[in-house]
């Protein structure tokens, strides 16, 4: 049983939620795309050892860190609440920490292994302890699931904007500010971006209120808590899904500056885009550099970024006529149809990457607000079978899957690399210039394509098992609010 307060979310407030995950994304985005490029290419760890490192301390911290802050953060008493002091307490040592994370110090290979390994740590630990509290409020911040529909929308459109910052303008803006040196470039851009996030979270923290606020008898041990997870299917399920999800969003995001430096033909992609690049010129939008591969890289990700944002636009539309479930089911389908197209797509067929860029971006983007909905969903559905709420250890169990499944998504970007014989810096010759076999350029094409698809399609088979359609949301919402 809960207190509830029942006001309705004004946009103000959605705004002030959102920006929390924008700042979190500006992190999470440059980890899913740029990490394991950053230690193979610029910080030069040696492909096994930078997935060893991913693999090994994601895994720590998704199955270490989250439940033990998931548990923390359910018993955390504060007049702000239970979960809004720990956006305001690790608003400063998250940007600090990510900025440390992707500098470059002048270590001996084995120092840099060390440093690699406990800025990893660090930082995955004060995400958690940031996101995971962040994620549970919205599950307390209204009970009113068209409301959860919406605040969704709103928090996923901002983390679209800081998805399109990171894969289409970071690249060149790293070249840009290093003067051609990467590793002085991403410094300088870790910088400011640790400053603006630290100022979003702090406007997330003074913007929100939690109203859900369980009764003062309501008391339960983490092993009741616990013990209510695994009997709670739809949970399982979308721990299962989530953990699927972000092995595809890690493997491909990961891939695809592999892709564009070593499997699309930088002719045809240099006439593709020139045309674009000469528009955006004239109206002033210069961000892209002469790179062709960066200024590609940038736009093919753009046009993905730009439909998810429609898609996401949609999505509560559709939710709230046909249910999240059916919605997610279908769209993620279809949006897996359109990765499998890179397989059959020669290094020439520039124009066909970008169009299934574009319908894949449209379709994943109906599914994004849904998954951190129907997450909340699992919740209510836990109080309205066992009378009691434990919202944060079940964020929690999400953050696993969250962070599990990106763990083993990029640490399969370099293990599958390696695999295939790819040259990295510390493995190339010094003074050579650095030319893959056909057999590392074949992989490139395979971890954009045949790879990332399988996770999808096996969520997709999941989400037929998950009963939480439609009728039974209807009925969830109103048995918890006369309970309330």
């Amino acid at each position: 049983m809960s207190i509830i307060q029942t006001q309705k979310l004004s946009i103000k407030e959605k705004i002030g939620y959102s920006l929390g995950d924008l700042a979190a994304n500006l992190v999470f985005q440059t980890l899913m795309t740029y990490l394991a490029y950053f230690y193979t290419d610029i910080y030069g760890l040696e492909a096994k050892h930078a997935s060893v490192i991913m693999l090994s301390v994601g895994l720590v911290a998704a199955f270490g860190f989250n439940p033990i802050i998931g548990a923390i953060a359910d018993r955390t008493r504060s007049k702000w609440g239970k979960f809004r002091p720990w956006i305001l307490w690790t608003s400063i040592p998250l940007g600090v920490i990510a900025l440390l994370a992707f500098s470059t110090p002048d270590f001996d290979y084995k120092g840099k292994v060390i440093y690699a390994v406990v800025t990893y740590t660090l930082l995955l630990l004060l995400y958690a302890a940031n996101n995971l509290p962040y994620s549970a409020l919205s599950g307390v911040i209204t009970g009113n699931m068209a409301d959860r529909n919406s605040l969704s929308s709103y928090r996923f459109v901002a983390v679209m904007f800081a998805q399109f910052f990171v894969q289409v303008f970071m690249l060149p803006i790293i070249e840009s500010a290093g003067g051609g040196n990467k590793a002085v470039g991403i410094e300088i851009v870790m910088t400011w971006l640790a400053i603006i996030g630290t100022i979003m979270l702090l406007i997330t923290f003074f913007t929100t209120r939690e109203r859900i606020i369980p009764k003062p008898e309501q008391k339960s041990s983490i092993k009741e808590d616990l013990g209510d997870l695994v009997k709670n299917r739809p949970w399982i399920i979308i721990l299962v899904a989530t953990m699927l999800i972000f092995v595809t969003l890690a493997m491909k995001g990961g891939s695809y500056v592999y892709y564009f430096e070593n499997y699309v033909n930088k002719e045809k992609l240099t006439q593709f885009i020139q045309p674009i690049l000469d528009f955006l010129t004239g109206i002033g939008i210069n961000f892209f550099g002469e790179n062709p591969v960066s200024a590609g890289f940038g736009l093919f990700n753009a046009g993905g970024i730009i439909f998810m944002i429609v898609g996401i636009t949609l999505s509560k539309r559709f939710a709230d006529k046909y249910g999240k479930r059916d919605v997610f089911k279908v769209a993620l389908f279809i949006s897996t149809l359109f990765i499998i197209a890179f397989y059959f797509f020669p290094p020439t067929s520039v124009e066909l990457m970008f169009v299934s860029q574009i319908f894949h971006g449209f379709f994943y983007g109906l599914t994004i607000p849904l998954l951190w909905a129907m997450i909340a969903d699992v919740a209510d559905y836990s109080e309205w079978k066992t009378n009691r709420r434990a919202t944060a250890i079940i964020f929690s169990a999400m953050m696993v899957g969250l962070k599990a499944g990106l763990s083993m998504g990029s640490a399969f970007v370099t293990w599958i690399l390696g695999m295939y014989n790819y040259v990295t810096k510390e493995s190339a010759p010094v003074g050579d210039i650095i030319v893959q076999p056909e057999s590392a350029i074949h992989g490139t094409k395979m971890l954009v394509s045949i790879y990332p698809a399988i996770p999808f399609l096996i969520c997709v088979g999941l989400l037929f098992f998950y009963e939480i359609n439609k009728r039974m949301e209807v009925q969830i919402e109103n048995d918890l609010k006369e309970r309330r």
